[in-house]
């Protein structure tokens, strides 16, 4: 099993950044690819990157190439979204979620295939 708890969502300005934090518990952490995916009200989810802590291989969609980054902390068990360049677009609420990797082919694409998920942070860019 695995726990993911978001954090460092916030409110910022158009062209501003935001770094959300993913804490992860309870399971191995090679096993798992981490998903960042996100929900703006009224909408589906819409995943944005992932990272694969198998292998380290990164993944974004082609809304947030060029300004989002993934990155992980074995040490800390911490996977990171850093968001630049945010636009009005990027307002959701963000969610990091779990798959064996096994399966990281649905990290982006497949959001009923992911395993486990947190329970989110809101991210509000002002225009």
């Amino acid at each position: 099993q695995v726990q993911l708890v978001e954090s460092g969502g916030g409110l910022v300005p158009a062209g501003g950044s935001l770094r959300l934090s993913c804490a992860t518990s309870g399971a191995a952490w090679e096993a798992y690819a981490i998903g960042w995916w996100r929900q703006a009200p009224g909408k589906e989810r819409e995943g944005v990157s992932c990272v694969d802590n198998g292998d380290g291989s990164t993944y974004y969609s082609e809304a947030v190439k060029g300004r989002f980054t993934v990155s992980s902390d074995k040490a800390k068990r911490m996977v990171y979204l850093q968001m630049d360049s945010l636009k009005s677009e990027d307002t959701a609420v963000y969610y990091c979620a779990a798959v064996p990797v096994q399966r990281t082919w649905v990290c982006l694409s497949h959001a009923h295939g992911m395993d486990y998920w947190g329970k989110g942070t809101s991210v509000t860019v002002s225009a």
